[in-house]
């Protein structure tokens, strides 16, 4: 008989909880509707920021540095979530948790020094600049390399026309 009269009081409370939570919501859309202007013109149609009439398009073209920052930011949030949930269950995972919690830290390592080694976390105008100058100077030397090698090929080449019967 206890067990039905403490259901009963759950199922009631919650019944007055929702209750109360509809109630307060329709009071203040209702209260807001009441007290609310209703004056309607051109310049109460038009938007605007902090009272500010906007000029222009709202479209906006951002860097892909934001989105990619957003991504990061949601891997390492989740990141941190886990290993909250590992932290609060660490004596019930043991040694096992422990291998796989650093499993885990690993690979996330290894992206974040792939994203750092590839510059997606470089914001700086000279890094990219460096990197790209770099990159430059990189192609370069494997064309003066190409050249030489493509010299010392013809060098051989022209060498072998002229004294055929010469061996190396």
């Amino acid at each position: 008989m206890s067990s039905t009269v403490a259901t009963l009081a759950y199922d009631w409370s919650f019944a007055i909880y929702l209750l109360a939570v509809a109630g307060l919501s329709a009071l203040m859309l209702g209260v807001s509707y009441v007290l609310g202007g209703r004056d309607w013109g051109r310049a109460k149609n038009e938007p605007f920021e902090s009272g500010v009439v906007s000029l222009g398009s709202a479209r906006l073209r951002l860097s892909a540095k934001f989105y990619l920052v957003a991504m990061f930011f949601v891997i390492f949030d989740v990141e941190a979530l886990f290993l909250y949930a590992w932290a609060v269950s660490v004596r019930e995972s043991g040694w096992a948790g422990l291998i796989e919690v650093g499993i885990f830290i690993v690979v996330l390592l290894v992206g974040l020094v792939y994203l750092w080694r590839l510059g997606a976390l470089d914001w700086a105008p000279e890094g990219r600049r460096r990197r790209a100058l770099h990159a430059h100077e990189l192609q370069e030397r494997q064309q003066q390399q190409q050249r030489r090698e493509q010299l010392q090929n013809q060098q051989l080449h022209q060498h072998q026309h002229q004294h055929p019967n010469q061996q190396r």
